[in-house]
């Protein structure tokens, strides 16, 4: 299947899958066209401003209401606030990849919490989970009430069907579901389709990566400031799928996660069945590659921030819920200048992650899948190698090639949950990374 997508960041799309099926003139005439239902999607409150209003009118083939009841099922692995099984460690925190299951797991089942903060119930705060599945979800479809998902791909390619239409995402390039979006995920074998509505086939699918649950404000672009019009993340660069419908009968499941958990109810046909839409609160994708990095030509290094693609603000002006940040190929080229990381102590508390390649300041140790946690005020830094390696480096002009990290940044403070601590892939020597840095002053006394 050929997927289509329009582009540009928040805009107000218009698109219909059956010509005819979108109303002129008006969002819910008496009656919708082709005995479609109207159905508004609402992303914010009514009387957000305009610039921050997010909805979006649909004309489906059934209306949302048309589900059984939902009875609570097992939450397995899928952790929400508050995020107090443990007590919080101040400690620098590493993690190798989880495994992937062995026996058949799907997106939904596959979901393992690693930590989070803020409260759900007063929408502010993250959950970060990673995923690892090897099938399909079939005839199962989820959505999520309590945040938008940012999901970042570090194994294996997604399609991601959706009411609104078809995402596909691989390593290198992210998805945002909105709050509440129905969706059903698929995972595809390199170099084949995944967005066909066929389960992929078990033995050859293979998918992980993380996902930022943000329960606060939307994610957004930040605001370029002295930059000026140009740079970060483009507008343009983010795409939008065009409307896509499923009308199939059946048994299925519907399953939604609410205030913290996990339910489920019979629905007697897909919820995929949007025929035509228009409107701004839909899902998109991004490829990380297009990402327009900043950086130094005279000395020193602006502070990471410079690397952030989208923000979910907090309330307090330039205080973020959350920003996703990340390190990909580029340029150094600053004088007299140590081009790692330097070592830091920060009020905002930093989840790392590696998509692919190396991650200049921890060449060893760090790998794909895998992440770490340096909390609010806990120092971190370039392990001796690292710091040996650039102090001593020849300053010409050095290009990272071949990698992509990220970060999820909060205000708040970042709580792993009780499996997190207690996981086997906890690399409990991390703190040796730095017990070899050595003291190089002299006093002369």
């Amino acid at each position: 299947m050929n997927l289509k997508y329009q582009t540009g960041f928040g805009n107000e799309f218009a698109t219909e899958a059956v010509e005819g099926a979108l109303p002129v003139g008006q969002n819910s005439p008496q009656k919708a066209p082709l005995g479609l239902y109207a159905e508004q999607f609402s992303g914010t409150a009514f009387t957000v401003p305009r610039a921050q209003n997010k909805r979006t009118w649909s004309y489906r083939i059934r209306p949302s209401v048309l589900h059984k009841p939902f009875q609570q099922i097992d939450n397995k692995l899928f952790r929400s606030s508050p995020f107090d099984e443990v007590v919080t460690t101040p400690n620098q925190l590493r993690w190798d990849p989880l495994l992937i299951p062995t026996g058949p797991t799907d997106f939904i089942d596959g979901i393992t919490t690693i930590a989070g903060n803020g409260d759900l119930y007063g929408q502010t705060g993250i959950a970060i989970h990673i995923y690892a599945c090897n099938t399909g979800m079939g005839e199962r479809y989820f959505y999520n009430a309590d945040g938008e998902m940012l999901i970042v791909p570090e194994m294996g390619r997604l399609g991601i069907l959706t009411e609104l239409g078809l995402l596909q995402v691989g390593p290198g390039s992210i998805a945002v579901i909105p709050r509440g979006l129905k969706f059903r995920v698929e995972p595809a074998p390199e170099g084949a389709s995944n967005t066909t509505g066929e389960t992929s086939d078990q033995n050859k699918t293979i998918a992980r990566g993380y996902i930022c649950e943000n329960y606060g404000q939307q994610f957004r672009l930040p605001e370029l400031g002295p930059i000026g019009a140009n740079g970060l993340a483009n507008p343009r660069d983010f795409e939008t799928p065009v409307a896509w419908f499923e009308d199939l009968e059946g048994t299925f499941e519907l399953v939604a996660k609410f205030g913290g958990n996990l339910w489920s109810c019979d629905i007697e046909h897909s919820p995929l069945d949007i025929v035509a839409w228009h409107g701004n609160y839909a899902p998109y994708r991004y490829d990380l590659r297009r990402y327009n990095t900043i950086g130094s030509i005279s000395f020193d290094h602006p502070d990471p921030s410079i690397f952030t693609v989208l923000t979910s603000p907090s309330g307090e002006p330039g205080v973020a819920n959350c920003d996703f940040v990340i390190f990909p190929d580029r340029w150094l080229v600053a004088e007299n200048t140590f081009r790692p990381p330097w070592y830091h102590r920060n009020y905002m508390s930093e989840y790392m992650g590696l998509i692919y390649g190396a991650y200049d300041a921890k060449e060893e140790g760090f790998v794909p899948g895998g992440g770490s946690l340096h909390n609010q005020m806990s120092a971190h830094g370039p392990d001796l190698d690292a710091f040996e390696k650039a102090s001593n480096a020849s300053l010409e002009p050095q290009k990272l090639s071949g990698t992509m990290a990220f970060m999820f940044e909060s205000r708040y403070i970042i709580r792993p949950t009780k499996l997190a601590m207690e996981s086997s892939q906890l690399q409990n020597d991390y703190f040796e990374v730095w017990q070899r840095l050595k003291k190089n002053f002299e006093s002369g006394i």
